[in-house]
This record gives structure tokens, C-alpha cells and sequence, in this order.
């Protein structure tokens, strides 16, 4: 699984640097490199035939909602808050159970949980920038995550051109905040999809 990610990243960094897009070119109607998740892009569709049972339901929203305030605190460039939030996901993460989930997804979402509880300890240790670094990562996990649990909420997947070759993130606001840079580029990047 880990190895699928870094070559899946890998091609994402490859094709975004072969575009060398800007924030301003970006806001001129031109398509942001899209940041898909081949692998779960059928289960994101297909997310209404899934069967989740309220707890587990609720356990991934509690990650959602610990994930998005990371987010905000990133966006805030709180160094402080980010640590203390990092934590606090990563205690949601360790008591999700995959084991109501189909084997296929019940491993995958095992690992998924495994990875994402490793960068979001990370960010509880870690400087702003370090955190950011974990962050995106950490993203990627979390949009692998909803995309076999589903989710109640309305998302908005954006993405940032300009940060590590482009990146993207989840937000419960359309409006765009950037956490990868805060303050010095807040409004850097554009909704690349819907996600509900």
C-alpha cells in the first residue's frame, strides 16, 4: 500500500511539475492538475451501496472534524494549536475499527489509518513547516479514507499548484484557505472537486 502511494505520488509530483502552474494561472480558468485517487475513485461513486453501521459512522466523522481543525489551525499559522490538534487526531484514528468493512477495504483502511496516525503524530512533535510537509500526506489519507467510508458532509477537495509541486487538501468550505501557507498565501488555490 505504501509503495502503490509513493509511486501514485510520484507520478502526481511528475505530471504537476510538467505543467509548472501558477496560482495566477490558475485562477484564469486553466485546469488545475487534478489530484485523483484512481484507486478509490470507483468507491467514491459507488460510496451509497456501502452498508456503515452509526458508530463507525460517527468515528469517521470525528476524524473529519479532527482533521478539518487541524486544517484551520494550519490555515492560522498556529504552530501550537496545530501540535495539540495533531494529537487529537491521532487519538480519533486509533480507535476507528475498519473490521465492519468488506476484508478488501477493512485492509485497506487499516493501512490507511496506520499511515495517517503516524504523520499526524508527527505534526503533534513538529514545526510549522514540518507539520505542513505531514500534512499533505495526512491529506491524502484522509481522501483515501472518505473515499471507502463516505461521508455525511458536503467536501470540497482544493488544491494548491504552488506548494511541493501542487497539493491538495479537504475542506467543509468552499472558500479557499491554504494551510500549506497560511497567512503568506491564504487564498492560493481553487476546488478542484465535490466530494457528496
Amino acid at each position: 500500500m505504501k509503495k502503490v502511494k509513493r509511486t501514485l505520488g510520484m507520478m502526481a509530483l511528475a505530471a504537476t511539475t510538467v505543467l509548472t502552474v501558477s496560482c495566477k494561472d490558475v485562477n484564469k480558468n486553466e485546469p488545475a492538475a487534478p489530484m485523483s485517487n484512481e484507486m478509490h475513485q470507483e468507491s467514491m461513486d459507488d460510496k451509497d451501496d456501502m452498508a456503515m453501521n452509526d458508530n463507525q459512522d460517527a468515528k469517521a466523522e470525528a476524524i473529519l472534524n479532527d482533521y478539518f481543525n487541524l486544517k484551520d489551525a494550519l490555515v492560522g499559522d498556529d504552530n501550537d494549536k496545530a501540535k495539540e490538534l495533531g494529537n487529537t487526531l491521532a487519538q480519533s484514528l486509533k480507535s476507528f475499527d475498519a473490521s465492519n468493512y468488506s476484508d478488501n477495504e477493512t485492509s485497506e483502511l487499516n493501512d490507511i489509518i496506520e499511515d495517517a496516525t503516524e504523520h499526524a503524530e508527527h505534526i503533534s512533535e513538529s514545526d510549522i513547516k514540518h507539520q505542513r510537509e505531514h500534512f499533505k500526506i495526512l491529506s491524502k489519507d484522509v481522501t483515501d479514507m472518505v473515499a471507502i467510508t463516505g461521508t455525511k458532509t458536503k467536501l470540497y477537495e482544493q488544491f494548491c499548484p504552488m506548494y511541493d509541486g501542487g497539493t491538495a487538501w479537504l475542506s467543509k468550505e468552499e472558500n479557499v484557505l491554504n494551510p500549506y501557507y497560511g497567512s503568506s498565501m491564504l487564498r492560493c488555490g481553487k476546488v478542484q472537486r465535490e466530494i457528496n
